[in-house]
């Protein structure tokens, strides 16, 4: 074996295990490095483990399913709530006495000026007889409508103001009108007919 042969076997001697270690540390792949994982799931996921944990099944009562003031029942309804205060508006706010016909439609037919407080009978078209006193409220309202576009009708009654030997005084406020006097319309114990009819008898 010549000296230069000798030389390069010793190189490779040497050599030998440097080359053995890299091949076998060093390992070739072509797949992607896996993504890193995302920021704050771990502390999350043990945050949520935590609390979960933690929480407790509260305890109810029978008291709690109970509806008061400050627990209401969601699925209630108020529909006949308001059909009730639909109603209460609609309703007149006072008692009117023969509230199903017109001043027009009713007749005086007696006065009674006796005792401390003086009557009158009305009778309406079906021949009924009402007894009638000072401040009663009598006939059908009249509907006014209210000043501005958009304003709302109310209702007016004709009041009993004055029941004296002849005739019987009524008089109709509005309230909305205030600085407006008050109508007056008097009902007399004789029409202009029965008067001309007792004269034709004498």
């Amino acid at each position: 074996m010549t000296r230069s042969r000798q030389i390069l076997l010793l190189v490779l001697l040497a050599a030998a295990p440097a080359l053995g270690f890299a091949c076998n540390s060093t390992e070739v792949s072509n797949a992607p490095p896996p993504p890193p994982p995302p920021r704050g799931a771990a502390p999350a996921a043990s945050a949520s483990a935590s609390a979960a944990s933690s929480v407790t099944t509260p305890a109810f009562r029978e008291e709690d399913f109970v509806e008061t003031e400050q627990s209401r029942d969601p699925f209630r309804s108020f529909a006949s709530l308001f059909a009730e205060e639909a109603k209460a508006a609609a309703t007149p706010q006072r008692e009117v006495l023969i509230d199903r016909y017109a001043i027009d439609d009713l007749k005086l037919v007696g006065i009674v000026t006796g005792g401390a407080e003086p009557r009158a009978m009305l009778v309406d078209p079906t021949g009924t007889g009402w007894i009638v006193r000072r401040g009663d409220y009598v006939g059908k309202a009249e509907m006014v409508k209210g000043t501005g576009p958009r304003a709302a009708e109310y209702e007016l009654n004709w009041r009993i103001e004055r029941v004296r030997d002849g005739d019987v005084v009524l008089v109709r406020e509005d309230p909305a009108h205030s600085d407006v006097p008050p109508a007056t319309r008097i009902l007399p114990l004789r029409t202009d007919d029965d008067e001309n009819q007792l004269a034709g008898k004498k």
